[in-house]
């Protein structure tokens, strides 16, 4: 296939040059005059482990070269990928110029253009830029339509400094996001070699996931951090904890707690990030990041409580109490925090739990239950079927199976609130379905 990559910085080279690997004849257009002539004479203009040998190689076999004449760049290739900088203002927000004037001239280059074209862009850029941003300029000076006469991607990058080449043909994933099908058929041809799975989504899908994937690294590096900190005061060597922690591929690292959702809570989470939080303050370590996790999790709860003061007036039936599906522990179960709280507003409720019920009669709970939320158990429906005939917003609280089917019971009038995503959509018949994160 016949490539133009626009930008040729760090993104952009490597990609030039594992693309010409595969065979692919690839032309690197940039402004600097400088670059073009280093990657002309076989030559990276980055620093990058095995870079230097590729280029070399692909630019020996004919297949990579570098120019500065962007429009013969479009009119030779087939396919555009855009990998040119989006630094940030002194405001934190994106500078879109160099993609702003990249798609401006690719555009330009589109006018005359008989064949369909693919434009990819590979820039790191938010959610709704492309299709709100780059589609419009793409579409204006091309005077062609997006989707009809020439394609649309975002085809986010996973590489990192030092291992990049070995990650491009190594990938955990590969991303498509497209405009439509025809958009994504080219470039899924051009990564068809590569190992792993690859997903085609819509376009925003695409350019969330890169943000996604960085901030969670961020992340990472900071609770990472913090944990040493706290380790080391504590005489504990932290890297002897972390390579434990490490060995959990089960909990820690899995996709087991990454759903969005509503609150944790139950005996444990709650419970050991206070204590640990507070053994730091007393230490005098700070941790900011570990301190924010409870804040966090007590405004999930408040996003709740502040959508079903939207119903005023209507009964509210939630299916679900303890803190999670499969269980009967209430203990701060955050769902039990957002009842007491539509009880003081006055709200009619009923509550199905089958696992609760039976800790009321006999389980390890009932001394909590008739202890700490009598007022609550008295709400209790023997049947989902009761309360779902008795409810006009219908909550679900927790993963449990059994609410699926009771979510088939759903009349006309009712509204849905689903705080786990037990399902996708508005069930039919149901006047509203709202997922409280998607």
């Amino acid at each position: 296939m016949r490539i133009s990559i626009f930008g040729m910085g760090y993104v952009g080279c490597v990609s030039g040059a594992c693309l010409s690997a595969l065979g692919h004849r690839v032309v690197g257009v940039e402004p600097n005059p400088v670059k073009v002539k280093l990657i002309n004479s076989g030559k990276s203009p980055i620093v990058e482990k095995d870079l230097d040998k590729l280029i070399e190689k692909s630019v020996k076999d004919g297949l990579f070269s570098a120019t500065e004449d962007w429009h013969k760049a479009v009119d030779d290739s087939e396919l555009a990928i855009v990998c040119v900088g989006t630094p940030s203002h002194a405001n934190g927000s994106i500078d879109l110029r160099f993609v702003w004037r990249v798609c401006e001239q690719i555009g330009q280059a589109l006018a005359d253009r008989k064949t369909f074209f693919t434009v990819v862009i590979r820039s790191t850029v938010l959610p709704g830029t492309v299709e709100q941003t780059m589609i419009p300029v793409l579409e204006k000076h091309s005077g062609k339509k997006a989707g009809a006469d020439f394609g649309v991607c975002m085809n986010p990058e996973f590489l990192r400094e030092g291992t990049s080449v070995q990650d491009f043909h190594n990938p955990p994933k590969t991303v498509i996001g497209e405009l439509n099908p025809k958009s994504g058929e080219c470039l899924a041809t051009l990564y068809q070699s590569l190992p792993g799975p690859m997903v085609r989504v819509p376009i925003r899908v695409a350019e969330m996931v890169k943000y996604v994937d960085n901030t969670f690294h961020a992340l990472k590096v900071t609770f990472a951090n913090e944990i040493g900190n706290l380790s080391k005061e504590l005489g504990v060597d932290s890297h002897h904890v972390m390579d434990i922690f490490c060995l959990d591929t089960k909990l820690n690292l899995s996709p087991y707690y990454l759903k969005p959702g509503f609150a944790f809570g139950g005996s444990c989470l709650p419970k050991d990030l206070r204590a640990i939080t507070s053994e730091a303050r007393t230490l005098n370590v700070n941790v900011p990041l570990l301190d924010s996790i409870l804040e966090s999790n007590r405004l999930q709860i408040q996003k709740v409580t502040k959508k079903l003061l939207e119903y005023k007036g209507k009964s509210l039936g939630f299916l679900g109490l303890s803190f999670k599906g499969g269980t009967d522990d209430l203990r701060e179960s955050p769902i039990v925090e957002v009842i007491e709280s539509m009880l003081g507003k006055g709200f009619q409720i009923a509550i199905y739990d089958r696992h609760v019920s039976l800790a009321k009669l006999m389980g390890a709970n009932k001394e909590y239950i008739e202890r700490e939320i009598p007022h609550i158990s008295r709400l209790m429906c023997p049947t989902s079927a009761e309360l779902m005939k008795a409810s006009d917003v219908i909550i679900v609280a927790n993963r449990d199976e059994e609410f699926k089917t009771a979510l088939t019971q759903v009349r006309p009038n009712q509204i849905i609130i689903d705080l786990v995503r037990i399902i996708d959509s508005k069930p039919a018949g149901a006047e509203s379905y709202y997922g409280i994160c998607w």
